[in-house]
């Protein structure tokens, strides 16, 4: 497995700087959960805990850094980059469709949209805890917020009302779950890391019902879908 690199001058440091109250990374209360909190959209309910060892940090590198590309040696046989970026991936998904879909749960305009935002929501849910304990395992580093494009997306769709809110919604989560879709298979389809391959082909059947849910309400447009790739 891949030895912690740094960790002891980490924790050092940030429990220096949390002495002075400058360390960014704030403990919580045992229990209490963390909420994107979107526009004027009522609170969504409780996120997963971030409590990871190693702590989860943000995925963006560093401006200037280079992402790391090399393959990682794990008793559960070799991590590659493409199989890390996947449980980053799949974690970030959580961090924004898992709380909108609790959202779209009390505020989407029709029943079809409640329904299918709870079993979204659920699945989201266990996906995450899944993501949480393989980067325990294999020691991934976890986003701890959504990207500014989806962070963007969340706007948008608790920027509206009525149909136009269910239609966005649906517009954007399901382009989202498109984009991620590929990479599953990808992923599946070369991982040498049995930890990984399982959890591709949990994601692969979540996603897929994900997709099928969203295109069931008869809102998913033709700008829902990403770009056909290239032959």
């Amino acid at each position: 497995m891949r030895p912690p690199r740094g960790r002891p001058v980490l924790i050092a440091a940030c429990a220096a700087l949390v002495a002075v109250g400058a360390c960014g990374l704030r403990p919580q209360p045992t229990g209490t959960t963390n909420v994107v909190t979107v526009g004027t959209a009522p609170p969504a309910t409780s996120l997963p805990d971030l409590d990871l060892d190693p702590p989860a940090e943000s995925a963006t590198p560093t401006a200037g850094a280079e992402a790391d590309d090399s393959t990682w040696q794990t008793k559960w046989g070799p991590l590659s980059a493409a199989d890390r970026d996947l449980v980053k991936k799949v974690r970030l998904a959580t961090l924004w469709e898992m709380t909108i879909a609790q959202q779209a749960m009390q505020r989407g305009d029709s029943a079809r949209i409640r329904t299918i935002s709870e079993e979204i929501a659920e699945q989201h849910h266990g996906l995450d805890e899944q993501a949480r304990a393989l980067a325990t395992k294999l020691e991934i580093q976890l986003p701890v917020r959504p990207t500014d494009t989806q962070q963007e997306w969340m706007a948008d769709i608790s920027g509206r009302s009525g149909r136009s809110y269910d239609v966005t919604y649906v517009k954007w989560l399901r382009l989202a779950h498109g984009q991620i879709f590929a990479l599953i298979g990808a992923v599946r389809g070369s991982t040498q890391n049995t930890l990984i391959r399982r959890f591709a082909e949990a994601c692969n059947a979540a996603v897929l019902n994900h997709q099928r849910l969203l295109e069931s309400t008869g809102l998913a447009g033709p700008e829902a879908f990403p770009t056909p790739p290239k032959t």
